[in-house]
């Protein structure tokens, strides 16, 4: 045997021996012990459960809000009464109300009769006049209808409508409570409004306009549908248990939305997940709406109330409701991204490598153009991780304390937030960069390194000098 083979048999022994000690080594990634595991699974089923209750929360805000409180219920009805389909409605019921109570067609032609009776009346115009009473009852109708319409859009009649709801809140309270009576009741799954006050209110016009008939007209009991299905009862259900919950759900929700990113390993992808999570619980709920509103609508017949009234009462009622799920959604989209951009995704480093270098360009740009920030960008670059906090809490906090925060209000509020962030980041510079700005606390500056042209010239001098040291001596 040669000495190559010799050495290649050596070789072929050492990885057979390495081969071994690799296989019976441990596995160098062992799996997570079994708390571990427990601890995640816990963690993953808190975020879960905060998702799932996240849409009932609003749901429970906007009953215990919108619904109960007297003045935020008057609010949200407000708008329906300059709806033009809503307020054709309301005026076509009063006046068929109004015209079943008032015989115009018998008035005309008891009338018309009593003029061609007279003496005086020429017989062949005693002959055309009963002819006239078709053409007078449908001016009459025409005019009560007009003024009807009048009634129902003037400013004065809003102002009567508020004070109508206002009034009327209570007894809505007590239906969706399960409770009857009032001006609005559910008889037979049907959720009615009592036109009676705008009644009165157009017969004290016509009255005043001078059409005296009017003023026979007896009061009249009139009921607007606001609503007619058999899921009447559900959502009186529906509305006891969240209202009973109040804003105690909204809490609890938050809890366990909170304890699951702190009881998870991986807290800022668990925020990150759960906050994508709560934005598509709110589109969950926003594709419920929709479905109901298209039920509702199917509830509603369209010879008592007009589809496109029902769909604006519908989507009324309902608005500050979807405010507050685009809100909701709004917040977890900003805060899941803000979570996934600070994390060691390919993404995010890309993303905060690009801001870091469009910085660093609008920096340099800055320097040579002679644009110091002195102290100030020391202080700044000091205390930048408390600075960025922060921003990020008071933007948290005026979103939070926000009355109504819309989507427009929290993407406001996030570029600014963004802005200022970057602002920090642009201001701040180490101690270093600015010791030339003559800054406190600023390290001493490096001394100069000689130029070429200096060192040859030093090393001539040296060699001179080195020349005429034995003259000297």
């Amino acid at each position: 045997m040669t000495e190559d083979d010799a050495e290649l048999q050596r070789l072929r022994t050492r990885v057979g021996e390495l081969e071994s000690e690799l296989a019976t080594r441990p596995d160098p990634s062992p799996k997570p012990p079994r708390r571990h595991r427990t601890r995640s699974a816990f963690a993953a089923l808190l975020i879960t459960l905060s998702c799932v209750l996240a849409p009932f929360s609003v749901i429970s805000v906007w009953a215990s809000t919108q619904v109960s409180n007297t003045d935020r219920y008057v609010a949200t009805v407000e708008p329906l009464i300059h709806d033009p389909a809503v307020q054709n409605a309301i005026a076509n019921q009063a006046t068929v109300a109004i015209l079943a109570k008032v015989d115009i067609h018998g008035l005309a032609t008891d009338a018309l009769d009593t003029l061609a009776s007279r003496p005086n009346v020429p017989p062949r115009v005693a002959a055309l006049l009963p002819g006239l009473a078709v053409p007078i009852t449908n001016g009459v109708e025409g005019f009560i209808g007009k003024q009807v319409h009048r009634v129902v859009a003037s400013p004065a009649f809003a102002t009567v409508w508020d004070q109508a709801n206002r009034v009327a809140h209570q007894n809505l309270v007590k239906l969706l409570e399960g409770n009857q009576g009032g001006a609005i009741s559910a008889q037979n799954n049907t959720v009615t409004l009592n036109l009676a006050p705008i009644i009165a209110k157009v017969k004290q016009r016509l009255v005043a306009r001078g059409f005296t008939p009017a003023s026979s007209i007896p009061t009249i009991n009139k009921s607007f549908v606001i609503v007619r299905s058999n899921a009447v009862t559900k959502m009186q259900t529906l509305y006891r248990t969240l209202n009973t919950l109040g804003f105690w759900l909204p809490i609890i929700t938050a809890v366990l939305f909170v304890a699951g990113v702190l009881l998870a390993f991986r807290r800022r992808r668990a925020l990150s997940i759960g906050a994508f999570g709560i934005a598509g619980s709110m589109l969950v709920l926003g594709i419920l709406l929709a479905v109901v509103r298209v039920f509702y609508l199917n509830a509603v017949p369209s010879d008592v109330l007009p589809a496109q009234a029902a769909g604006d009462v519908f989507d009324t009622l309902i608005r500050f409701l979807r405010y507050s799920l685009r809100s909701v959604a709004a917040i977890g989209l900003v805060v899941g991204l803000g979570a996934y951009l600070v994390g060691p995704g390919a993404g995010a480093v890309r993303t905060r490598a690009a801001v870091s270098g469009g910085i660093d360009w609008l920096r340099g740009g800055a320097d040579r153009a002679g644009m110091q920030t002195g102290p100030v960008g020391a202080w700044v670059f000091t205390y930048k991780r408390w600075l960025r906090l922060g921003i990020v809490v008071v933007g948290a906090v005026i979103i939070v304390f926000w009355s109504q925060p819309t989507v427009p209000v929290i993407l406001t509020v996030t570029g600014i937030v963004l802005l200022l962030l970057a602002v920090v980041e642009f201001l701040g510079r180490p101690p270093v960069a600015t010791a030339a700005a003559g800054g406190p606390g600023a390290p001493p500056p490096m001394p100069r390194q000689p130029s070429a042209r200096e060192r040859t010239a030093g090393e001539q001098t040296s060699a001179e000098d080195r020349k005429a040291e034995p003259t000297r001596h």
